[in-house]
């Protein structure tokens, strides 16, 4: 089978919406650093701050690596098509499978990001639930101690 020239830029169009995913989640990211950072120094003793840091560092740094895929593959494709409009069809065919491994890579990261990203939400929905039996607990005490009053 032949590489057409239409067929790198066919991934055009998906690299660059993934491209835009990513971005949206970094900018996500961002302001999540943000607003704990304001937390932190409220109370910079709060345990599930500390754990929300390092799983954005974590976040921070593999959108980092899938951009960085996203945008090699992306210019792979450049490559290939070059390389098909020069007619140097086995080199096309090597950049075009590098540009998809590299596609691949990207989004293997994505998942693996996502994970990431539901463990921080169940830390939040963990740190409310501890709260909320703390409030609880302290709640049946004052109840306690009313009925033993009486």
């Amino acid at each position: 089978m032949e590489l057409q020239i239409s067929t790198p830029a066919l991934l055009f169009s998906a690299i660059t919406l993934m491209m835009l995913a990513f971005t949206n989640r970094f900018l996500a990211v961002a302001s999540l650093i943000r607003g704990l950072h304001k937390k932190f120094l409220e109370n910079p003793d709060h345990e599930i701050i500390i754990d929300q840091i390092h799983n954005l560092k974590r976040r921070l740094s593999m959108i980092k690596y899938m951009q960085l895929c996203g945008v090699l593959s992306f210019f792979l494709c450049v490559v290939c098509m070059y390389l098909i409009f020069m007619e140097i069809q086995p080199a096309a065919d090597y950049v075009f499978i590098a540009s998809m491994l590299t596609l691949l890579i990207s989004l293997g990261i994505s998942l693996v990001e996502i994970f990431i990203s539901n463990q921080a939400l169940k830390l939040e929905l963990q740190d409310m639930e501890n709260i909320f039996e703390k409030r609880k607990s302290g709640l049946d005490f004052w109840f306690k101690k009313e009925k033993n009053d009486e």
